[in-house]
């Protein structure tokens, strides 16, 4: 088999759903009864079941209610799964609750679905919660329907109850981005049209529920084309092997071929793809294999490799479709781990746009999100993830949210792309770019001396290096070398550095989005003033967020500003933690910690990136000191 020939899809993920009473246990019992998928001593233990409740006929509900209470009160509550197989396709049933109070229920169990199958009662017809059914499955991206007509037999198998359901569903279906809808007229308790065709509906020619699910192409809806490898485990068993451990999300990867590795954006080659039964060449979506690489890079748990030339997409601020899963509401604001692939960040929901209501498709405002409830919002992460939308991956696209405190899953989400409307997110009241407050009554004042007469006499050009980076990556150490290595050679400075200034200029300040933006506000106004002094000043600020940094620029002329990223993995940086601060964040002693409970927003555009977990100080400083002359800064 070659790299680019898909494998031969064996397994099919379905899941089932439908109202009350509406036969889905009935329904997946027949399909492992008339399949001959049980034991003879499962069969024996629902027919004593049975008896003993009196039912007249073998209850095949009871292969799939797996709890004794549950069995009791003639419900399912839980997402139930269950395993068969026939000589053409195994095959995954979810078996999720009906009710409106277990939507998440539905969501957890057809999230990884190719396939939904959803039941409607021929006696009852198209129902309010036979829509919300179908909507979930769209909203989730499931490629097949089938809505299997159950109860035929109750209705005496007539062809018009049939047809009137089939057009009312293929029109609310019509507004849904619905890929392949299948009609399929059943009787769960009678076998019809399950596995074998019925003699009772000879107006029917389409196939049967069993055949349909057979022979159905879910490969179709696999992304073969964009290779994504989140890496779940590093693998040193000895000093010559160093592999990486994961799954496959999408795509496929030969032996040989380029990737490159998120977040550091190093670059190397595929050596081996090693499984379980040995080394091959090549690996596809699904494959949970182990990588190595030609070359020794610094990877770890939550990295994601993928090709040179199709790269996901990156961001920290996320327009998503939310479904809540806690009877705790959705905390505005409140931090909440994401777990996006094998990544965990810290985040927030800074905006929810509307709450969808799933019986009527309607957008309705509110305050919140509560349980089994879905809402579009829109996300912030202290770092950015690498994404795909989810129309197009359904393993890159989509989330789940963690709380810090318990530790339970919250909520799943679906990615729909970056957030357009980024510059209201963080506060409310915070403008997207700062303004330049003036007091009353004031003129400004020119210089006596202009800037071209002081940079005549330095021998050199005035410019503001703009040094960001999370805290402690290394800004203020490489800004102070080089700003000895300047003093040297007689260039005039002045060094700008943010924790200084809170002790005096910007003592009043805090560390909430608003005091930040004026932090950066205060210390750009300063920069711009030591600059018309004809200095090279070197400010080194956190500064997380573009509109801040952009303001910065924008105080200075063009080619005269600029922006030194200082670049480090948050694993180092909490390594290296110099001031303890990452240790008291972690422990929720420091709100509103850049990296850990706030975001950081990284350079697009930065005239120069410099990596200090890869570099040293000394090359790092040459680095910029070769900028410096490029640009004509200094001699």
């Amino acid at each position: 088999m070659t790299p680019t020939t898909l494998p031969q899809i064996d397994l099919l993920r379905f899941s089932t759903a439908g109202s009350v009473d509406d036969g889905k246990s009935t329904l997946i019992g027949r399909l492992l009864y008339d399949s001959k998928a049980i034991f003879a001593d499962q069969l024996e233990a629902v027919e004593r079941a049975s008896a003993s409740r009196g039912d007249e006929e073998i209850d095949l509900a009871l292969l799939t209610d797996g709890l004794r209470a549950e069995r009791e009160q003639k419900i399912t509550i839980d997402v139930a799964y269950r395993y068969f197989a026939t000589p053409k396709r195994k095959f995954i049933i979810a078996d999720t609750p009906g009710h409106i109070q277990y939507t998440r229920n539905m969501v957890t169990g057809a999230s990884t679905a190719e396939l939904a199958i959803i039941l409607i009662d021929a006696r009852k017809g198209v129902l309010t919660q036979s829509r919300r059914h179908g909507f979930l499955a769209t909203l989730l991206r499931i490629p097949h329907l089938v809505v299997a007509v159950n109860k035929m037999d109750l209705v005496d198998y007539a062809q018009n109850v049939y047809t009137e359901i089939v057009r009312d569903y293929t029109a609310f279906t019509q507004k849904l981005n619905a890929q392949d809808v299948t009609f399929i007229p059943i009787s769960a308790l009678r076998g019809d049209n399950i596995v074998e065709k019925s003699g009772h509906m000879p107006w029917y020619d389409g196939p049967t529920l069993l055949h349909h699910l057979e022979n159905v192409n879910v490969g179709a809806s696999l992304n073969n084309i964009d290779f994504r490898y989140p890496v779940q485990y590093v693998l040193r068993p000895n000093q010559q092997f160093r592999g990486y451990a994961g799954q496959v999300a999408s795509g496929r990867i030969a032996v040989g071929e380029a990737v490159v590795a998120l977040p550091s954006g190093l670059q190397s080659r595929v050596k081996a793809i090693v499984t379980a039964d040995g080394e091959r060449d090549w690996a596809n979506v699904g494959d949970s294999v182990v990588l190595t690489l030609t070359d020794e890079i610094d990877i770890s748990r939550g990295d994601m490799l993928v090709r040179v030339n199709n790269l996901p997409e990156k961001s920290n601020r996320l327009d998503a479709t939310l479904c809540w899963m806690s009877e705790e509401p959705l905390k505005r604001r409140g931090q909440y781990w994401v777990q996006h692939t094998t990544r965990l960040v810290s985040g927030f929901v800074a905006e929810l746009n509307y709450r969808i209501d799933v019986d009527t498709m309607h957008r309705e405002a509110t305050d919140t999100l509560r349980l089994n409830e879905i809402g579009r919002v829109q996300l912030v992460t202290t770092q950015p993830l690498y994404y795909d939308r989810y129309a197009l991956n359904r393993a890159t696209g989509s989330f789940i949210l963690i709380d810090p405190a318990t530790n339970n899953t919250v909520a799943a989400g679906m990615i729909r792309g970056e957030s357009q409307d980024v510059g209201r997110l963080l506060e409310g009241e915070v403008e997207a770019t700062p303004v330049r407050p003036k007091s009353s009554n004031v003129i400004w004042e020119q210089h006596g001396i202009t800037l071209a007469q002081r940079e005549e006499k330095n021998g050199h050009k005035a410019a503001v290096l703009w040094f960001t980076g999370l805290s402690g990556s290394g800004k203020s150490t490489i800004a102070r070398k080089l700003e000895q290595h300047l003093f040297a050679a007689g260039i005039h400075t002045m060094y700008l550095d943010g924790d200084n200034l809170r002790h005096g200029l910007n003592g009043d300040l805090g560390f909430s989005s608003a005091d930040r933006q004026e932090n950066i506000r205060r210390a750009a106004e300063l920069a711009k003033l030591s600059f018309a002094h004809g200095n090279v000043t070197l400010a080194c600020f956190i500064s997380p967020f573009t509109a801040d940094r952009r303001f910065a620029r924008q105080l200075i002329p063009d080619g005269r500003f600029l922006e030194i990223y200082v670049k480090c993995d948050l694993e180092v940086v909490k390594r290296r933690d110099p001031k303890g601060l990452y240790a008291k964040a972690l422990a929720g002693k420091i709100p509103d910690f850049t990296g850990i409970s706030s975001p950081y927003e990284e350079p697009v555009n930065a005239e120069l990136v410099v990596e200090t977990d890869i570099y040293s100080v000394d090359d790092i400083i040459a680095q910029i000191m070769a900028l410096l002359r490029q640009r004509g800064i200094v001699p």
